[in-house]
């Protein structure tokens, strides 16, 4: 995947396009992130030990990978990613604008 856990991200599509929020949790396998305060879906919850209450909570749904663009530090653009190696032989991410490093 293009993007990892507290990347800065923008959404491109769906309900939510245009809104930026840090990735809260990835899931490579199924091509999935969960983005804060992004898709937000209610659900029926059953009183619990930790809710006794129970009632409709409100919790982010994660969105397909392929809907969202990491935004680079430096120019605050959303960028793609490339890959450079520095001349200790690391690998790093690099944004495509500006050419700043997003490591």
């Amino acid at each position: 995947m293009h993007v990892k856990k507290g990347d800065l991200v923008k959404v491109l599509a769906g309900r939510d396009k245009g809104k930026e929020g840090h990735i809260v949790q990835a899931f490579p396998k199924e091509n999935r992130v969960v983005v804060e305060k992004v898709n937000l879906v209610k659900r029926h919850q059953r009183p619990t030990a930790e809710n006794p209450e129970g009632g409709i909570i409100t919790k982010e749904a994660p969105i397909h990978v392929s809907n969202v663009m990491k935004v680079c530090t430096s120019c605050r653009k959303p960028t793609r990613i490339a890959h450079k190696f520095l001349d200790d032989g690391k690998k790093v991410r690099a944004c495509k604008h500006c050419g700043a490093t997003l490591d």
